[in-house]
């Protein structure tokens, strides 16, 4: 009887023979073999500084009508780095909020952070109180950067997050002297491997967990994009991006890809299909990237008028509707033969995302034909293994089981959460997702679902952890199990059984009002209340049971619907 081979044996022999498979498949779909970063650059600072000395006048950024050459941004930003490093006392390290929707300050605000050494922390401005008070608590930073309406909020919950020493109004009279005529920083950092964000993401185990992401990371993403789009050479591409980016993918889209190439962004502070349209015919937009959705509503009101012709990239995600061969004939018919419409990419905030490429494999709808969702090879430098959930060993080619996923912009762990971070990362650097997936024959991944406690409401993940976290703040709230129902508009909707103290006279309704208030509107779950729930022999509680019931009294019309 033979040995038989170590874990560690069956992953090398796996993975090798998965790198030959997905090496000639890469070539047969054109995808280039490595990455060609274009200015050498380590950070993202140092890179717009590099294009504001190689390509001063080239536009980086344009805003409802305003654009930015790349010597424009780059001074903003510097002299946004000299105030917050003289008059904020910002050091390396120290943490920066930047609480502000879709607009240029957001860019520079990040950008001048970095510039220090400081770690940007992104907040999203859809935040209630009590989501808002858990981020500054946990992050813990010197500066807050806002605007006028969220600064309320924010000032309300100041008092419990006494790191925060200043607020800087991004409409305000100071931000317009810091930008525009305090003394330069002067100095870039330029650390790869140091600390620059903490990405925030939902947990399973309670209130969102910050992602540590170093700048080597934003760099591989934003480099990995462009090979992607340009093969890293040739004429740097023009973005438009409305997605939210304080939300990684749209960072990533909005942000790092297209300034770290030398390239633009038009940036929109929200969805508008016109708006969109405009831009791309206006800018000679290439790339796009938005929800099935999205496309749709472009296809009913694009007119002869729009100019689609240098719109080489558009890509989309199915979040709640799904790509088909006939979404995508009607979407070239429109835009014309360039411009093929494909699915985007796989990843999660854990890894900075835009993990895989799905270009070069349209030709017959191939990618739509097979298991959905179609979600490409790994881009250069990342690997992808699929494995048995209890014991991480890798499972043969076209099993299911949980994608694990070993790249060069993996977190670095989950601030100040050790346990977390083990749970959640091998000792040999694999993430274990918690999604379901499998490989093709050419090394390919096929993302089949998720793990069975997360909830996607138009895309936006909701973790039911952290909405029973949240409803349990409620005086009146005993207990509160979160399940995920269908919807046929967002994809699904969290479902809330609720018990409460004995005597309480909450109604649900009284409970989604303080909801609302409580939590970003797409976690707000469908309420129910409930005498009991029901449990395991060991106390734990039977979702799979409530997930039954969640769905009876959805199609019952017994729960008051948000």
């Amino acid at each position: 009887m033979g040995r038989e081979q170590s874990q560690g044996d069956v992953v090398a022999e796996y993975l090798a023979d998965l790198g030959r498979r997905q090496a000639r498949a890469r070539s047969a779909a054109g995808q280039p073999g490595a990455l060609r970063p274009r200015s050498g650059a380590r950070t993202l600072p140092a890179a717009v500084a590099h294009w504001a000395r190689t390509a001063p006048e080239r536009t980086a950024l344009v805003f409802a009508g305003r654009e930015w050459s790349y010597a424009r941004l780059d001074e903003a930003v510097d002299r946004l780095a000299g105030w917050m490093a003289a008059e904020a006392g910002v050091r390396p390290g120290d943490r920066v909020a930047v609480f502000l929707g879709n607009r240029p300050e957001f860019v520079i605000a990040m950008l001048a952070a970095l510039r220090i050494g400081a770690v940007h922390v992104p907040v999203n401005p859809m935040f209630r109180a009590a989501e808002l008070r858990h981020e500054l608590t946990d992050a813990e930073p010197v500066l807050a950067v806002t605007d006028p309406v969220l600064r309320e909020l924010l000032e309300e919950v100041r008092p419990e997050a006494p790191s925060v020493r200043r607020v800087l109004d991004a409409d305000g009279e100071e931000w317009a002297r810091a930008v525009s005529g305090h003394a330069r920083h002067g100095a870039c950092a330029d650390d790869p491997d140091a600390l620059a964000a903490l990405n925030y993401t939902g947990g399973t185990t309670g209130l969102p967990k910050g992602c540590e992401h170093t700048g080597g990371d934003m760099m591989y993403t934003a480099a990995a994009i462009d090979l992607g789009i340009t093969g890293g050479t040739g004429e740097p591409a023009v973005y438009v991006c409305f997605l939210p980016v304080f939300w990684i993918a749209g960072e990533n889209l909005g942000i790092l890809a297209p300034l770290a190439s030398g390239g633009t962004c038009v940036l929109l502070p929200r969805w508008d299909a016109r708006a969109v349209l405009n831009a791309i015919s206006a800018h000679r937009v290439r790339v796009l990237t938005g929800t099935v959705e999205n496309y749709l509503e472009l296809l009913e009101r694009v007119t002869e008028e729009d100019d689609l012709s240098s719109l080489t990239h558009p890509a989309t995600v199915s979040f709640v509707r799904k790509l088909t061969p006939e979404i995508r004939r009607r979407w070239r018919d429109a835009a014309g033969p360039h411009s093929v419409l494909r699915e985007a990419s796989y990843g999660m905030t854990e890894t900075h995302t835009s993990d895989t490429a799905t270009t070069g494999f349209q030709d017959g709808d191939r990618d739509l034909t097979t298991d959905p969702v179609f979600c490409g090879l790994p881009v250069p430098g990342t690997e992808l293994m699929v494995a048995d959930f209890a014991t991480d060993r890798p499972l043969p080619l076209g099993e299911r089981g949980q994608i694990l996923i070993r790249t060069p912009s993996l977190l670095h762990g989950y601030w100040r959460r050790p346990e977390a971070t083990a749970a959640a990362v091998t000792a040999e650097g694999w993430l274990r997702t918690g999604d379901i997936g499998l490989l093709d024959e050419d090394g390919c991944l096929h993302y089949l679902g998720r793990d069975k406690d997360m909830i996607k409401v138009k895309g936006m993940s909701v973790f039911p952890t952290e909405v029973e976290t949240l409803l349990a703040a409620h005086p009146e709230v005993l207990a509160a199990a979160v399940v995920p129902v269908e919807d046929a508009e967002r994809g699904q909707r969290p479902y809330a059984f609720v018990r409460t103290v004995p005597g309480s006279e909450l109604t649900a309704e009284q409970l989604t009002s303080w909801a609302r208030e409580s939590m970003a509107g797409y976690k707000v779950p469908q309420i129910e209340l409930t005498a009991g729930l029901p449990l395991t022999a060991t106390g734990k509680i039977r979702k799979t049971v409530l997930v039954e019931r969640a769905a009876k009294a959805v199609a019952g019309g017994a729960a008051r619907k948000v």
